[in-house]
């Protein structure tokens, strides 16, 4: 099974650096693992890769406290994830001809011009790295949406 790691980041952007620098760690792993700075700009490499499964990882807001790691329904990640510029996530893969995304967002604390992650995020960079490197994605719980969280679902 060819696995691919897309991690989107910008290095000068503290906590938004969290998916180049899980890139740069699975290097050498069962992962191809391909650091970019957008979304759009290496789907022409992952197509070119063909994998069987890709795994987008990025900052995103989801309100959570920082370093939180939640699992994002497609359909919700074009307006979290901090990397996407415009066109709708599902449709940017369907164009791409990529059929298993997992997208994983991780809730950053510091999104200023900087270097280095928080304590928080750089933690949650750790427990990504062993997930991965272990094939246990289902443990990382899903986005559950604001309307199932206040009726206590």
């Amino acid at each position: 099974m060819r696995k691919v790691l897309l991690g989107i980041g910008n290095p000068l952007g503290r906590d938004d650096a969290l998916g180049l620098r899980l890139a740069e760690r699975l290097k050498g792993t069962d992962w191809v693992a391909i650091p970019a700075q957008s979304l759009e700009n290496a789907l022409g490499i992952v197509r070119k890769l063909s994998p069987d499964l890709l795994v987008v990882v990025d900052a995103a807001e989801m309100g959570l406290p920082p370093g939180s790691i939640r699992r994002l329904p497609l359909l919700q990640a074009s307006t979290m994830l901090a990397s996407t510029h415009g066109l709708p996530l599902p449709l940017l893969l369907a164009l791409s001809g990529i059929s298993q995304a997992v997208l994983i967002g991780v809730e950053p604390k510091e999104r200023g011009l900087g270097e280095g992650l928080s304590p928080e995020v750089a933690e949650a960079l750790d427990r990504l790295a062993q997930l991965l490197a272990a094939d246990r994605l289902a443990e990382i719980p899903e986005l559950v949406p604001e309307k199932e969280e206040q009726a206590g679902a």
